[in-house]
């Protein structure tokens, strides 16, 4: 039987350049100490290595499981990190899809750049992946399994043992008298891939012994295949994608034919970091071509896929509070925090709000209520927001949230968009010009952000 040896991380490696840290994913399971201990045992990996235990708090048998991982960790030499994650299902989320989120939620947080994610996925792990896949009438994209390596938040994920037989590491489990975790769960059959694992996969390989071989390539075969369509449509792509907001055109996307459009929405999809759809929606979100009638939500992914005049927008969905009220900007020097996770601050130009009058005025931000005007610099009579947000080409859902700036209960602006005349000035230095952006994550007293797949 094939031996394994570290030498299998460090191939793995080389596709890589030299990480600046290297996490392992450690439940405490033998696949996962197997891993670990491979890579605590190459030199060039010393220091660098953090094993991180996620803590879903679903099974209280699992509140015991982190001492253990902490344990082996230290005696592996290793850093070792404790997190604990919500895990409970929400909305249309199964059991499992809420872990596996919140799981890699949690693990995607910690890469940064040049950082590495192990996780001691195997052949026959691909093999329920992909027989899971071809259940739920997958295309060729699903159909081509788990990759062996993939952007991963900021970082990188890999999985090093994915081409390598679970019967390998168990071998190297007992070799190396391993004592491991035995997660309970497992044995049972409520969840798919557990069924899958336990029911089918024995049977399976009893009529055919080297399935989850022959299955592998099978994937590696449609992973190839879904490479070349993707690289073959790159440059319909290019002509349907709006880089500057994310979004496709319709005049463009009309052109193409039925398949060519599907085959351009998932390209989208993969360009946003989302998932793949399944066929259904895909098929709804095309319909919306025709007839914009339904904003349809996308399943489990929080987003909502959107038209607006020529486009198809792939929203956030939001649910954020904004106060009735407003808030006041006492310290106009310091940035101001937004309801939706944006900032205003100031900048001084030569043309913007009178700084005299900025500088006595008492200011306060508020959000659209309905009805709002301003007189603008060089144009006749007063202005409805809702004329001027149409006139500009801002979609609906982005106007509640656009911060409007009183100074004494007077509207003197409309975020960074639109000064009003009575206190603008021009040609003059130390105006006050507004900033909206997002807000700066690194600013001290602000949380980290943390990155959601």
């Amino acid at each position: 039987m094939l031996q394994l040896e570290s030498r299998v991380v460090e191939l793995g490696l080389q596709k890589l350049k030299s990480p600046q840290q290297v996490y392992i994913a450690y439940s405490g399971g033998v696949d996962s100490h197997v891993l670990l201990h491979l890579c605590a045992s190459i030199s060039s990996l010393q220091n660098k290595i953090t094993a991180v235990h996620i803590h879903h708090g679903l099974q209280a048998v699992g509140d015991a499981w982190p001492s253990h991982c902490r344990s082996v960790a230290k005696q592996l030499g290793v850093d070792f990190v404790e997190i604990h994650v919500d895990a409970r299902s929400a909305g249309r989320e199964s059991p499992e899809e809420a872990a596996r989120n919140a799981r890699y939620d949690a693990l995607k947080a910690l890469l940064s750049e040049n950082d590495v994610l192990m996780v001691a996925q195997h052949r026959e792990d691909q093999l329920e992946t992909v027989l899971l896949q071809l259940f739920r009438g997958a295309g060729l994209q699903g159909l081509s399994g788990m990759p062996e390596m993939m952007v991963f938040g900021k970082g990188v994920l890999l999985r090093p043992l994915l081409n390598t037989p679970k019967q390998v590491i168990d071998q190297y489990a007992r070799q190396h008298d391993f004592n491991f975790i035995e997660d309970p769960s497992n044995q049972g059959i409520d969840f798919d891939r557990n069924f899958l694992r336990n029911e089918i996969v024995p049977l399976l390989k009893q009529r055919w012994p080297s399935i989850d071989k022959t299955v592998s390539r099978s994937a590696v075969h449609c992973a190839e295949a879904s490479e070349l369509l993707s690289k073959l449509a790159g440059d319909q792509f290019k002509q349907v994608y709006q880089a500057k907001d994310a979004t496709l055109s319709i005049p463009a996307l009309v052109k193409l034919d039925v398949t060519e459009q599907a085959l351009i929405v998932r390209q989208w999809f993969a360009r946003l970091g989302l998932k793949m759809p399944p066929r259904a929606f895909v098929l709804r979100i095309l319909s919306m071509i025709q007839s914009p009638l339904s904003d349809p939500q996308l399943p489990n992914q929080k987003h909502t896929i959107r038209r607006f005049r020529n486009s198809l927008f792939c929203v956030p969905q939001q649910t954020v509070i904004l106060p009735e009220q407003g808030v006041v900007w006492s310290n106009s020097d310091a940035p101001l925090d937004l309801p939706d996770g944006t900032e205003l601050k100031i900048a001084y130009d030569h043309s913007g709000i009178d700084q005299s009058i900025w500088l006595r005025s008492h200011i306060d931000v508020r959000f659209r209520s309905g009805g709002e005007k301003i007189a603008l610099p060089n144009r006749e009579g007063r202005h409805r927001l809702k004329n001027l947000y149409q006139d500009a080409g801002i979609p609906p859902w982005e106007r509640p949230y656009i911060p409007l700036i009183y100074l004494d209960g007077r509207l003197a602006a409309i975020a960074d968009l639109w000064i009003g005349s009575e206190f603008y000035c021009k040609n003059k230095p130390g105006c006050i010009r507004l900033i909206r952006s997002q807000k700066n994550k690194n600013r001290k007293g602000h949380d980290e952000c943390v990155l959601v797949d």
